[in-house]
């Protein structure tokens, strides 16, 4: 139950502080008053949305705090899970809106964004203003409050996880399904290219090889001259020793004077390492000059070769041949894609028809339960209306096919007739009052199975008067016995018989600004302030004399 509220600088109201009890509290006031603007303040714990607007004259914020008794397991699980710290059975909830139009949301002195603050709200309150009556005419109101007189919670949880679960499939069929038009669409493409990536045979450092032989084609007789040359030098010619030869005759010559001149043989080794050496130079440049080919066909073969190369690398955007490799792998992993895609789909359409089979069964169960419930609930709205001094009321709730939604299958329409005969649409053959009626019956039995802690009525009774207004009243009365109910109203029948009467006033101060407050009345200022509702602004004695009639009334057993 909303335990107190706490108002500073919310547009016309300077300061309020004010506890409310439990039971059916009413709220009166002039025209004009500032009801409306109370009813904003308490619309911004819900987490209506806040703008500089609402901020009073001179002040740089304004602030809106409540208190709220009483202890809601799943609030409690769900501000757990955002870490919100809940100290006993009390929450207190505020909303602070600057002068930049910012706002910051609190909830136990938490900071919470916007979001868990309506969350939770929804679980501490429920605002009816005069206007909520057309929810009358929305179809997804109609089924919730069926749903919840059928006692549907449960059904509709798995309903969602279920419709939640299909979406999820089938989103993920359709994609793999463009996917795999995409690859066949590029199957041609891709073949032709992993083709000719094929074809040409790559192979990794390939390409330096190449240059490198190139290089060696390109300049052979320039290579061969100088490596015969040096051979030349190097080997005998005519009568001249090669330098192998001198060599080792200058060893021969040195070894036989070793005895006499121990030195000598240090040189003769040196000479002999120095032959050796000059021998294995000798060898491979005769190996490498037998090695260069002087062949222009092998020569345009590796210049073909390269160019063919250059030219793919260029063409994917490669430097390496190791790229371009890995280009030719890519391609064909797409030319594999196709197969993999299709499995891929078959393992979703299973999926899929078993999730539509999941589906359609507990939608089945939710169907058969509105059903079955939909006579009982008519009745029961039937009944209230007949309550109501609509004597000869139809109230019937029909139950038809709609498409699939986490709702289920179904579309409830709410049917009425004030005579009795041939039901129609209730959105095209109710007046106000009678909306009014339909509305207060449908949020009577909501209030038997929602559990709300608090309900607001802000003039539902509009429309309505005499003993119809009465009946209302003593209506919202008896929801008042069961939870804590507020009631905005106009009516004296209705204010007669709440457990506490406030009145909002208007009035001017000193420096000339406007404000509203509000004050609980009781005795004579209550006696009063009934005696207005009847009669206006003048209060005669037969209008004072009725008040206290109607507020004995409220106290008969």
């Amino acid at each position: 139950m909303l335990h107190s509220l706490h108002i500073a600088n919310y547009i016309l109201i300077d300061s309020l502080d004010v506890v409310f009890p439990e039971g059916l509290v009413i709220i009166t006031g002039q025209t004009g008053a500032g009801k409306s603007i109370l009813l904003g303040a308490l619309s911004l714990l819900a987490g209506a949305r806040a703008d500089a607007s609402v901020i009073a004259e001179g002040a740089d914020s304004c602030v809106v705090e409540a208190e709220f008794a009483g202890r809601d397991e799943a609030l409690s699980a769900m501000l757990a899970e955002a870490d919100v710290e809940q100290d006993g059975d009390s929450l207190l909830i505020r909303r602070v809106v600057s002068r930049s139009g910012r706002s910051r949301s609190f909830i136990n002195d938490c900071p919470v964004p916007v979001a868990l603050l309506q969350a939770a709200a929804a679980r501490l309150v429920d605002i009816h203003s005069q206007h909520k009556s057309l929810l009358l005419t929305d179809a997804r109101f109609q089924l919730s409050v069926l749903d919840h007189f059928a006692g549907n919670g449960a059904r509709l949880e798995l309903c969602r996880a279920a419709w939640r679960e299909l979406q999820d499939l089938r989103a993920q069929l359709s994609e793999e399904r463009e996917s795999l038009a995409r690859m066949q669409a590029d199957r041609d493409y891709n073949e032709a290219q992993w083709r000719q990536l094929d074809e040409a045979k790559l192979v990794s450092g390939e390409l330096e090889s190449l240059e490198e032989e190139q290089r060696s084609l390109a300049n052979a007789e320039q290579i061969k001259e100088a490596l015969g040359g040096s051979l030349m030098l190097l080997r005998a010619e005519g009568e001249t020793p090669g330098m192998s030869a001198s060599l080792k005759d200058a060893a021969r010559r040195l070894s036989a004077i070793a005895k006499y001149l121990p030195a000598a043989s240090a040189l003769q080794e040196r000479l002999d390492s120095v032959r050796i050496e000059l021998d294995d130079i000798e060898a491979e440049l005769d190996a490498l000059d037998a090695r260069v080919d002087l062949s222009p066909a092998r020569l345009e073969a590796v210049e073909e070769r390269m160019s063919r190369l250059y030219s793919l690398l260029k063409k994917h955007h490669c430097n390496t041949l190791e790229e371009l490799i890995s280009v030719r792998e890519r391609y064909a992993e797409a030319l594999s894609g196709p197969a993999a895609s299709e499995d891929r789909i078959r393992v979703l359409e299973k999926a899929l028809e078993a999730a539509e089979g999941r589906y359609r069964t507990v939608c089945a169960e939710l169907t058969a339960a509105r059903c079955q419930a939909a006579p009982s609930f008519a009745a029961a709205i039937t009944e209230s209306l007949h309550f109501l001094e609509l004597d000869r009321a139809v109230f019937d709730v029909a139950v038809c096919a709609a498409p699939e939604s986490a709702a289920g299958t179904d579309r409830v329409s709410y049917l009425f007739s004030a005579t009795g005969r041939d039901p129609q649409d209730v959105a095209k053959c109710a007046s106000g009052g009678e909306l009014s009626r339909i509305m207060l019956s449908l949020k009577e039995m909501m209030a038997k199975f929602v559990g709300m802690p608090t309900l607001i009525f802000d003039e539902i009774d509009t429309g309505v008067s005499g003993s119809v207004a009465d009946k209302m009243g003593r209506m919202i009365c008896a929801m008042g016995r069961d939870m804590q109910v507020f009631s905005i109203t106009h009516l004296p029948q209705v204010a007669a018989k709440g457990d506490a009467h406030f009145v909002v006033t208007k009035s001017v101060t000193p420096e000339g600004r406007t404000v509203s407050s509000m004050a609980e009345v009781q005795g004579e200022e209550r006696t009063l302030e009934i005696a207005r509702l009847l009669s206006g602004a003048t209060v005669t004695p037969a209008a004072i004399a009725n008040a206290r009639a109607l507020l004995a009334e409220r106290q008969e057993p």
